[in-house]
C-alpha cells in the first residue's frame, strides 16, 4: 500500500484564476413542470472551477475542481446549500469520485510517496471514523491519465465487489491487465494504412482508444471490459445493471467520412466501439464493433446519470441524462430494450434559451450530474477555469412522482442469454463452444457479437474446423470473423476457401455482404496479402462487383481491391470519385488512393490530382447538417480538414516515380496548399494601450447590440485572428474554432483569453516542451509519435518539422506558455475591442443581433 501525508496543499494560493459567471436560471429552458435553480456560485478565491460531483453516505455533495484547486463538500438541506467546506485532501484535477467500501476513491492528481506528481486512482480513508480523510493511498498511477483525455469516472459494479473506471483515448492500457479480460485482441485492422489527423492530434497512438476497466477495491486484478470509445467522461448502470456511456466526437473531423458523432453507447462485455485515431475510425456496420445506442450529433459529452431516485414523472425516472459541455444541453435519452441491447430517442431536458439564436449565446458548461437524496437533480458547471456553479432541478408539476418500476421486462430473455454468453468471456470452458455456437446465427447483432467473443476465448483448435465447415451463412460469417482475428497466416487459405462458399452476389442482405468484406479486410490486415492463392480469387470475385450500388459497399470494395493491386481498380475508383455528390464520399476514394503506387497511367494521375484544383463539393449528408442545426449553429469543416487535404496529397505525390512527375507537374502546380487568407486592416495602426481586463469588463454589456460590423471585422483582420483560428470555413487550425465560441464561453471569458492567453490552454492546442539529454529544450506542437521517435512542429504557421529520437529525450511536458501571443489588442481602441467581441458573438454574420440597432 502506498500512502502520502496530508499537507497544506492550497495554502500558497491567494486567488485562483477563474473566469465568468454561471448562467442565470432565467436564461435557461427546461421541460414543463420542472424548475431549475442556481444554488451556489463557486468562490473563485477558494473553490475553483468545478468539474465533477459525487455524493457521500450522508447525502452531502462533493465537487471536484481543476488542477491545483480543492475538493469542496456541500451540505444540502431543504434544497439549499447550508454549509460549504474545503476538504483537506491533497488531490486536485479531480475527474471522478466514488464512495464505496468505507472509502472515497478519486481519480486525480497528487504527490506520490517518492515526491513525483502522479495522476492516479487514490483511496482516501479516515483513521478516526470521522469526516477527515487523513489516509491517502495511491492505488495505481495512470500513464497519460491527466488532462481532458485522461482517467475519468469511477463507478461501483452491480456486484458490489468491484470498481469500474472509464478512461479517455490518451490513457495507456495498464500493464497488469489480466488475461481473463473480456476484451482482448484489438488492432487497427485496416487493409490500407490509416491517415493520421491533419493536425497531428493522437498521431501514432495505437488502439484500443478509450476504455473501461474493472478492478477490485484495492485497485488490483484489473480487467479490460470494453474499448473503442474516444473520450468518455462518465458512465452509469441502469436499474438492470447494464452499463451505458456518452462518448465524444473528434470535431476536427467535421466534413470527413470518418467523422463519428457524439453518442450513447452500451458497454457490454468485450465491446469494441470502433474508435481509432486519425482516419482509421470504423464505420458502425463493421461486425467486429458494436453500434451506438442513440446518436446525438455534435457536442462535448461530460457527466451522465440515470434518473433512479428522482422525484420526477415515471418517464423521467427512467431517462438517461447526458451533458453536452459545448452547447449547454442537458439531454434526456429515453432508452428502450431492443433484443439483447437497447435503442432509444432523445430530447433536450434543459438548454439555454439562446440555443437556436444567431447571437447572444448563453454559455452553460455542464460537467457533472447526480440525483440527490431529496429526489432532485444536482449538476455542476465549470471546466477550463470557468467559474463553477451548482444547480438543482426539481419537479413541481402535477404528474405522479411515485417510484416507478425501472426494470425493463421487454426482451429480458435476450439480455439474459447475452449475460450467459458473457460468463465465457476471457476464460476457457469446455462447454463454451457448444453453448455459444447456435447464437452465431442469431439475427440479434449483440448476441452474435457476444457469442463470438465467447468462442474467441477458447483454444482455436476447439472451433477452427467447425468454423470452416459451417453452412449457415450468418453463423459462418461470424465464426470466420473470429478465425480472421485469431487464426495465423497458416489459416488464411482455408479461410478464403470457406468464404467462397458464400459468394458476395448471393448473400441476401447488404449487411451480410459488408460482413464478408470486413472478414477479408481483417484477414488481409492480420494474415497478409502476398499469397496469390489467396488474392487471385478475391480479385476475380470482388472485381466483378465493383462499383456497387451503395456507398458502404463501394467504400470496402475500393479499399480491398486497391490493396490487392487489382486491375482496373484505380480507374473505377476515379469514376466513383467524379460521380460522388458529397465531400464525404469523395474523400473515401481520395484517401484510399493516396498510398497506391502501382497501376497508374499519366491520365489517371492527372484525373486524381485534378480533384484538388476542381474540388467544389458543398453537399453533405443530411444527418450531419441536422446535427449542427440541433446544436444551434451553422456547418463548417473541422479544424483538421485543410491539413488532411495537404497530407493526403503529399502522400500521393510521394508515390509518383520521378520520371512521371514531369507529365503531371502542371496539374500539381495549379493547386497551392491552403493557407489562411492574410487579411489586413484598412487602417494604419499604432499602439493604443496595453489593455487590462479591468479596463474593459465594465463595458461588456455593450457588446450585445448597436455594434459596428465593419469595424469589428477590421479588428479581426488587424489582430490576425484567422491566421490561427477557424470561423466558418475560413481561417487556420492552430487554435480553437471560433464559429460557436459564444456557446462555450462568456464575453468575459473570451476577452480574458485574448488578454492572457496562457492562463488556460487546452491540451489539444498546447505546445510540448521537450527537454533533451543535452540540456536543450525544443518547444512545438507534437504532430506524430512512434516507438522510437517523436516529431515536433516548432511553429504551426511554418511547415518545418523536427524529428527527435526518444533515446535523446530526458523529459517532456505540456508547455505552460500559449502559442497565442499576448498584446494582440494593443492597437485597438475600446470601441473596436467591443466590436471585435460582437463579431465573434455573431459568428461573423453582419445580420447578427449585436449589429442591430
Amino acid at each position: 500500500m502506498t500512502f502520502i501525508a496530508i499537507g497544506l496543499f492550497y495554502a500558497g494560493s491567494s486567488r485562483l484564476a477563474i473566469q465568468g459567471e454561471p448562467a442565470k436560471p432565467e436564461a435557461l429552458d427546461t421541460l414543463p413542470g420542472f424548475k431549475v435553480e442556481l444554488l451556489r456560485t463557486a468562490d473563485p478565491a477558494t473553490e475553483g472551477s468545478w468539474i465533477s460531483i459525487a455524493k457521500d453516505p450522508n447525502g452531502r455533495l462533493l465537487v471536484g475542481a481543476e488542477k491545483k484547486e480543492p475538493i469542496s463538500r456541500l451540505t444540502i438541506k431543504d434544497g439549499q446549500v447550508v454549509q460549504a467546506e474545503i476538504l483537506k485532501i491533497p488531490l486536485s484535477e479531480v475527474m471522478g469520485m466514488l464512495f464505496a467500501f468505507d472509502s472515497l476513491y478519486i481519480n486525480g492528481r497528487g504527490n506520490a510517496p517518492d515526491g513525483h506528481e502522479a495522476f492516479g486512482l487514490w483511496r482516501c480513508r479516515s483513521s478516526h471514523g470521522d469526516d477527515e480523510y487523513d489516509q491517502i493511498e495511491l492505488l495505481r498511477e495512470w500513464k497519460g491519465g491527466g488532462g481532458d483525455h485522461g482517467a475519468h469516472a469511477i463507478l461501483l459494479n452491480p456486484d458490489k465487489k468491484h470498481l469500474n473506471i472509464v478512461c479517455g483515448n490518451f490513457v495507456d492500457i495498464p500493464d497488469d491487465i489480466l488475461p481473463s479480460s473480456p476484451h482482448r485482441n484489438y488492432a487497427d485492422d485496416l487493409v490500407l494504412p490509416r491517415a493520421e489527423d491533419g493536425n497531428g492530434f493522437g498521431a501514432g497512438r495505437k488502439p484500443p482508444g478509450g476504455f473501461v476497466v474493472r478492478m477490485d477495491q484495492d485497485g488490483t486484478h484489473c480487467e479490460l471490459v470494453a474499448s473503442g470509445e474516444r473520450n468518455t467522461y462518465a458512465v452509469a448502470f441502469n436499474h438492470d445493471g447494464e452499463l451505458f456511456g456518452f462518448d465524444s466526437d473528434m470535431e476536427w473531423d467535421w466534413g470527413t467520412p470518418w467523422y463519428r458523432p457524439i453518442r450513447v453507447f452500451h458497454a457490454v462485455s468485450g465491446a469494441d466501439h470502433g474508435f481509432r485515431e486519425g482516419a482509421g475510425k470504423w464505420p458502425e456496420y463493421y461486425p467486429d464493433s458494436l453500434p451506438a445506442t442513440v446518436t446525438i450529433g455534435i457536442g462535448c459529452p461530460t457527466g451522465v446519470t440515470f434518473g433512479d431516485g428522482a422525484k420526477f414523472p415515471a418517464k423521467y425516472q427512467r431517462a438517461f441524462y447526458i451533458e453536452d459541455w459545448t452547447y449547454g444541453r442537458l439531454i434526456a435519452a429515453h432508452l428502450s430494450p431492443d433484443g439483447a441491447s437497447y435503442g432509444g430517442t432523445w430530447e433536450n431536458f434543459l438548454a439555454p434559451k439562446s440555443l437556436h439564436e444567431n447571437a447572444g449565446k448563453t454559455p452553460f458548461n455542464m460537467t457533472g450530474i447526480l440525483i440527490g437524496d431529496d429526489g432532485a437533480m444536482y449538476f455542476t458547471t465549470g471546466g477550463r477555469h470557468i467559474n463553477g456553479g451548482l444547480y438543482r432541478i426539481s419537479y413541481t408539476g402535477t404528474e405522479p412522482t411515485t417510484p416507478a418500476d425501472l426494470h425493463d421486462g421487454k426482451d429480458s430473455e435476450a439480455r439474459a442469454l447475452r449475460h450467459d454468453l458473457e460468463t465465457f468471456h476471457g476464460r476457457e470452458d469446455a462447454k463454451a463452444v457448444d453453448a455459444a455456437w447456435p447464437q452465431l446465427a442469431s439475427p440479434d447483432r449483440f448476441l452474435r457479437y457476444s457469442a463470438r467473443i465467447a468462442i474467441e476465448s477458447q483454444p482455436i483448435d476447439q472451433w477452427k474446423s467447425r468454423a470452416l465447415s459451417e453452412t449457415n451463412p450468418t453463423a459462418a460469417l461470424t465464426a470466420l470473423l473470429a478465425l480472421a482475428r485469431l487464426g495465423g497466416t497458416e489459416s488464411q487459405a482455408d479461410l478464403i476457401k470457406a468464404l467462397a462458399k458464400f459468394p458476395l452476389s448471393q448473400l441476401k442482405s447488404e449487411a451480410q455482404q459488408l460482413e464478408k468484406l470486413r472478414i477479408i479486410e481483417v484477414s488481409l490486415s492480420r494474415q497478409g496479402k502476398s499469397d496469390p492463392q489467396v488474392t487471385a480469387p478475391l480479385i476475380a470475385e470482388l472485381g466483378a462487383l465493383y462499383p456497387a450500388k451503395t456507398i458502404p459497399l463501394n467504400r470496402e470494395l475500393c479499399q480491398i481491391l486497391l490493396a490487392l493491386d487489382a486491375p482496373g481498380a484505380i480507374s473505377r475508383t476515379l469514376q466513383l470519385l467524379a460521380a460522388a455528390p458529397t465531400q464525404e464520399e469523395q474523400l473515401n476514394y481520395v484517401v484510399a488512393l493516396r498510398t497506391i503506387a502501382n497501376g497508374w497511367t499519366p491520365e489517371l494521375r492527372r484525373q486524381y490530382f485534378t480533384w484538388w484544383t476542381k474540388r467544389d463539393a458543398t453537399q453533405h449528408p443530411d444527418d450531419l447538417l441536422r446535427w449542427f442545426a440541433e446544436a444551434g449553429r451553422g456547418y463548417s469543416d473541422g479544424s483538421s480538414f485543410n491539413n488532411f487535404l495537404v497530407k493526403v496529397r503529399r502522400a500521393a505525390v510521394s508515390n509518383v516515380p520521378a520520371p512521371e512527375l514531369v507529365a503531371i507537374q502542371p496539374v500539381l502546380d495549379s493547386w497551392a496548399e491552403p493557407l489562411p487568407k492574410l487579411r489586413t486592416s484598412k487602417k494604419k495602426r499604432t499602439f493604443v494601450q496595453d489593455w487590462k481586463l479591468t479596463d474593459l469588463e465594465s463595458d461588456l454589456d455593450q457588446v450585445g447590440h448597436g455594434r459596428n460590423f465593419a469595424q469589428g471585422q477590421d479588428a479581426v483582420f488587424a489582430t490576425q485572428c484567422l491566421m490561427c483560428h477557424r470561423m466558418g470555413d475560413e481561417g487556420g487550425s492552430v487554435g480553437p474554432e471560433l464559429t460557436a465560441i459564444s456557446s462555450r464561453f462568456s464575453r468575459h471569458d473570451v476577452l480574458e483569453s485574448i488578454l492572457d492567453p496562457s492562463k488556460v490552454i487546452s491540451e489539444q492546442y498546447a505546445n510540448t516542451d521537450v527537454l533533451l539529454n543535452s540540456g536543450t529544450t525544443v518547444t512545438g506542437r507534437l504532430v506524430s509519435e512512434t516507438d522510437d521517435k517523436i516529431v515536433i512542429r516548432p511553429s504551426m504557421l511554418a511547415p518545418e518539422l523536427q524529428e527527435i529520437r526518444k533515446a535523446d529525450v530526458k523529459s517532456r511536458e505540456l508547455s505552460k506558455i500559449s502559442p497565442m501571443p499576448p498584446g494582440l489588442l494593443s492597437t485597438l481602441t475600446k470601441q473596436e475591442i467591443l466590436d471585435l467581441l460582437a463579431y465573434f458573438e455573431a459568428a461573423g454574420h453582419a445580420d447578427g443581433a449585436p449589429f442591430k440597432k
